[in-house]
């Protein structure tokens, strides 16, 4: 039997349904350049960041500026029963140069506020400041008094403030918990910029700062009258 097909069994084609017209290919999506880690980019890959957040959110070493009564709502936070540092709070460091945190707890006067400038200046970057309780976050109840800072942001910056009067030490390990928060989302590209922008200058970070006296010239006739 033959089986092979005839020009009858063949589908014309000038019959047949036209063909369906190829959708163009999409364009390409730029996508934005990523992030760069400053002087690390070229030695770190772009997931390193999320890797130093996660160090320094948990090693948060707290310089404690105690002005009041809310200093010990801080001291009880530290101690056993609420124990902040399960959550890689180190207290009491030996001094602000080897600070990463600042709580300022406690009423902030016109006398204190240069030493609180000041203190903060030593601490090196990346630096962070908590104000823990109403009078350093606004002055509290004695904010219409003529020797208190109306809110320790009028001469620092302030990363999370913690309402109360006085806060209990739960609301330090929230504010504590807010803050690593923020530290988790931040970006090292912006905040070590090689360019430089945003950052302070020389003038503004001497600012406030008890300038060392100018040494006496040494004349001739000086050093023979002391002879």
């Amino acid at each position: 039997m033959d089986v092979t097909p005839t020009a009858a069994s063949t589908p014309s084609t000038s019959s047949a349904a036209p063909a369906t017209p190829v959708p163009p290919a999409p364009e390409p999506v730029l996508l934005p350049e990523p992030k760069r880690l400053g002087a690390l980019a070229r030695l770190a890959p772009e997931p390193m960041k999320v890797v130093l957040n996660w160090g320094r959110r948990y090693s948060l070493w707290v310089f404690n500026f105690g002005l009041a009564c809310c200093a010990i709502e801080f001291i009880a936070a530290s101690m056993a029963r609420h124990d902040f540092i399960r959550l890689g709070v180190i207290p009491f460091a030996p001094g602000p140069r080897q600070a990463d945190l600042m709580v300022v707890s406690g009423t902030v006067t016109d006398k204190m506020a240069p030493a609180v400038k000041r203190l903060y200046e030593q601490m090196p970057e990346p630096k962070y400041v908590i104000s823990f309780g109403a009078c350093s976050n606004c002055g509290g109840p004695y904010w219409d008094s003529y020797s208190v800072t109306k809110g320790v942001d009028q001469i620092i910056p302030v990363d999370v403030y913690v309402p109360g009067c006085p806060p209990r030490p739960e609301a330090l390990l929230q504010g504590i918990l807010k803050l690593q928060e923020k530290i988790a989302r931040e970006s090292l590209g912006e905040r070590y910029a090689s360019s430089g922008a945003g950052r302070p200058s020389v003038a503004a970070l001497q600012s406030g700062l008890v300038q060392p006296p100018a040494a006496a010239p040494t004349t001739a006739a000086t050093a023979e009258d002391a002879r």
